[in-house]
């Protein structure tokens, strides 16, 4: 048996040496030890080996198998090495040669705003609230001193679920909620920014906009804080050469109110078809908070004052980036969004 044995072993040193691949290793393993194995077979005859001699025997069948393992493990390292080190000089790279340009992603424009809008007023002494874009008829209307009957509440401007509730169209809903959950009626300083919807779908106008509301409440709160607060807006956000002009208008949950312009981005003031030819474009609407406002809130009129402030999100990012088609924002065409990818404003 021994000899037999020592035989099967220098066949096996032979079949090594000439194994070249992964594939050859693998069919000597299945011709050796697999279920009909040379191996496996000299296994199995151990049964018909008498029992003085089943030892020897099996002894001899070990010494086979772990060689074969052995030789086995030492080829595949090597064949692996070597796969390795072509592999490496196939795919060995030309520093020399230029490199790829890989385009990289941006904020989107509108994400931009919402961020700039955000840091300014925290920076102000603002807290960021939120409020639901699914509406009841009274924080949206009849809080903020909207009659019935108003236009704003029209079908033909206003997307209603039901005879109740509606897609807000303004993000003033949240004014009336904020005042509401300040049950200890302490002085308020918050902006909410967030989407709103309206029945509108032009070059200025879109169906479902974003809008940032502001609303401070506090004692002897004045128009002169308004007006300080909304040019340190203007000229922050949009260039310190921004000029504000405020001019009288009227909004049911304000009074006084006024419309706020600053000088038209394009063209800087001097006048364009843009702001047709008057050098202005409209920016936001604000004005004192309400009286009956204050009160439908739980505040004492008579002991507290405020303003309130609302513009559009999309409105500022246009100002802001020169975009002259509010549609733009929506359409993910990747020739207007890769205008943003700028790093200096990260």
């Amino acid at each position: 048996m021994k000899e037999k044995i020592d035989l099967l072993i220098k066949e096996m040193e032979q079949k090594f040496k000439s194994c070249t691949s992964m594939q050859e290793l693998n069919d000597l393993k299945v011709f050796y030890l697999g279920k009909k194995g040379v191996i496996t077979e000299l296994n199995n005859g151990i049964k018909d080996v008498p029992p003085s001699e089943k030892k020897d025997y099996g002894m001899e069948v070990n010494r086979a198998r772990t060689f074969f393992n052995d030789a086995f493990e030492e080829k595949k390292e090597k064949l692996e090495e070597e796969r390795i080190n072509q592999k490496l000089k196939e795919e060995t790279i030309d520093i020399s040669l230029p490199s790829e340009k890989h385009i990289t992603g941006s904020k989107h424009p509108f994400n931009r705003i919402i961020e700039e809008v955000e840091d300014l007023f925290v920076s102000m002494g603002y807290d960021v609230v939120d409020g639901p874009e699914l509406e009841d008829d009274e924080h949206c209307f009849r809080l903020l001193n909207y009659t019935v009957g108003h236009p704003a509440r029209d079908a033909q401007d206003t997307f209603y679920i039901d005879e109740e509730y509606l897609l807000r169209t303004q993000t003033s809903a949240s004014q009336s909620r904020v005042m509401q959950a300040n049950t200890e009626k302490s002085p308020i300083r918050v902006i909410c920014p967030g989407k709103t919807y309206r029945r509108d779908d032009d070059a200025t106008h879109s169906h479902q906009f974003g809008q940032v509301e502001g609303l401070v409440i506090d004692k002897n709160i004045s128009l002169a804080d308004l007006k300080g607060t909304l040019e340190t807006f203007a000229k922050k956000l949009l260039g310190e050469n921004t000029k504000v002009r405020f001019r009288p208008s009227y909004f049911p949950f304000t009074s006084p109110s006024c419309e706020v312009d600053v000088t038209c981005f394009k063209c800087g003031g001097k006048g364009c078809p843009l702001c047709k030819k008057t050098g202005w474009i409209e920016l936001l609407g604000a004005g004192m908070v309400h009286p009956n406002v204050l009160r439908m809130g739980g505040y004492d009129p008579d002991k507290f004052t405020g303003f309130a402030f609302g513009t559009g999100l999309d409105r500022l990012a246009m100002f802001k980036y020169a975009i002259p088609d509010i549609r733009l924002m929506y359409t993910n065409d990747i020739r207007f969004l890769k205008q943003f990818n700028r790093k200096e404003e990260d």
